[in-house]
């Protein structure tokens, strides 16, 4: 897997809707201005993609988005040296092209990628903030506004993944949870255009469906998710359809679960 199916300097849509939940606007920006790395922990679907891409574009500053798995390796993350008609020649990963531009890498589910992918990070997560490539004797500092954020579930940490604590202690944190209530439904109408009689009963059932992880599910009724429905609901989809494809089947592969939540759904949305 080459580098460049890995970058994505994302594009900034002006409509971009993000709702602060605390004061994690502000505590990014003073990361951002003393130069600081940033660590996000919270679960799946509950807005840390979405918080990175609105503060690169309210600082104005390039995204490099990398979604980490088990094969990423330091060469994806860094660069490589290629072979074109006139030879070889050097081509950045998005981890370098954010150190020199100056630019937002960011790191979704970091402890997805393997250890010695992740030991490339530490010499920019400290006050060097240098990025050593081996392959080609050089020695970037990073350019002023570079900023190095990461993020993962702790929900899926074990003794074979996990971030390490010499990692850990180099980031500034801040744990993400779903929002409130009143703060989900505005997020509904507004990002799904949805009414807010159907807003407010899509955050009640997720409430309802999120009380019932510890007993039977492994995953939760994402924000993410209740924005699919909600906009497939406003465009005219049945609500019992809606609920079926896009809170019970993406929650769980077991016939008699996605059962269980198909009934929960039937006393909110009963047609």
């Amino acid at each position: 897997m080459s580098a460049v199916s890995l970058e994505a300097a994302t594009q900034l849509k002006s409509d971009l809707y993000y709702q602060a939940q605390g004061n994690e606007v502000t505590l990014f920006e003073y990361a951002n201005q003393h130069q600081l790395p940033v660590l996000i922990k919270g679960p799946t679907g509950c807005g840390k993609t979405r918080f990175v891409t609105h503060m690169a574009k309210k600082l104005n500053k390039p995204l490099y988005t990398v979604s980490c798995h088990d094969d990423l390796t330091a060469a994806d993350l860094v660069g490589r040296h290629l072979i074109g008609p006139d030879g070889t020649y050097w081509q950045d990963g998005p981890l370098t092209k954010a150190v020199r531009e100056g630019g937002i890498c960011y790191l979704d589910e970091v402890i997805e990628a393997r250890k010695d992918t992740t030991v490339v990070l530490h010499p920019l997560a400290d006050d060097r903030r240098i990025l050593p490539l081996e392959r080609t004797g050089e020695l970037i500092e990073a350019a002023p506004g570079f900023m190095l954020v990461v993020s993962y579930n702790p929900g899926y940490q074990n003794l074979l993944k996990g971030m390490k604590p010499s990692t850990r202690q180099r980031f500034v944190a801040l744990r993400f949870d779903y929002p409130s209530m009143e703060l989900e439904q505005e997020i509904l109408i507004k990002e799904a255009g949805a009414e807010p009689n159907l807003a407010f009963k899509l955050v009640e059932l997720a409430q309802a469906l999120r009380r019932l992880e510890q007993n039977d599910l492994d995953e939760v009724a994402s924000t993410r998710l209740l924005i699919y429905a909600a906009k497939m609901m406003s465009s005219g989809m049945k609500p019992l359809d809606v609920c079926r494809c896009c809170l019970a089947e993406p929650l769980s592969d077991d016939p008699e679960t996605v059962k269980a939540l198909m009934d929960v759904a039937r006393i909110y949305f009963d047609e």
